[in-house]
C-alpha cells in the first residue's frame, strides 16, 4: 500500500496568511430575499475562518448573468486571492432559466480558469422558493458559506502547489 500523503487546501493557514487574505464577494441582486442570505453565510465563515472584514469586498449586481463579468473583472484586478459568486436563479415557465444557469455556470468556471484566481461557485439553480430558502438557510448547509469555504481551501491548495 503506497504511503503516498495527498496535498490538499486546509483552513489552518499553512502556505497563506488567512488574516490577510482579500476576498470578493459578487452577489446578485435577483432574488436577494435569498442572496442576502448567502452573503450573510459566506461573511460568517470568512470571518469564523479569520480572514480580516477590512479585506473583504462585497459588489452587487443586477441578476445572476452578470456574475461572470464582475467576477472576472476583480480577479484581474489583482487586488483579491478569490472571489465568491452568489446568486440564485428559480425554474419558472419559460427556458430562460435554462439560458441563465448554463452561462452563468460557464461564465464563472472561465473566469477561474482564465485567471487562476479560485471563484466560489455559490449560484443556487432551484425549482422552487422552497428549495432556495433551505439552501440560504442560517445554517451549515447554507451554500454561501460552502461558496466561501471553497475558495479559501483553493487559495491554500494553490499556494502549495507554487
Amino acid at each position: 500500500m503506497s504511503k503516498l500523503r495527498p496535498v490538499e487546501g486546509s483552513f489552518a493557514a499553512d502556505g497563506f496568511n488567512i488574516s490577510e487574505t482579500r476576498i470578493a464577494i459578487v452577489v446578485s441582486r435577483w432574488n436577494n430575499q435569498i442572496t442576502g442570505n448567502l452573503e450573510k453565510g459566506a461573511l460568517a465563515a470568512l470571518e469564523r475562518h479569520g480572514v480580516n472584514s477590512d479585506n473583504i469586498g462585497v459588489y452587487w449586481v443586477p441578476g445572476a448573468f452578470e456574475l461572470p463579468l464582475a467576477a472576472s473583472k476583480l480577479a484581474r484586478s489583482g487586488k483579491v486571492d478569490g472571489v465568491i459568486a452568489l446568486g440564485c436563479v428559480i425554474r419558472g415557465d419559460t427556458p430562460h432559466f435554462d439560458y441563465v444557469c448554463s452561462e452563468c455556470t460557464r461564465g464563472i468556471g472561465t473566469v477561474s480558469l482564465e485567471t487562476g484566481i479560485p471563484v466560489g461557485f455559490g449560484l443556487l439553480t432551484c425549482d422552487n422558493l422552497e428549495q432556495a430558502q433551505v439552501r440560504s438557510a442560517d445554517n451549515r448547509d447554507n451554500k454561501g458559506e460552502e461558496a466561501a469555504l471553497t475558495v479559501l481551501e483553493m487559495i491554500s491548495l494553490l499556494g502549495q502547489i507554487g
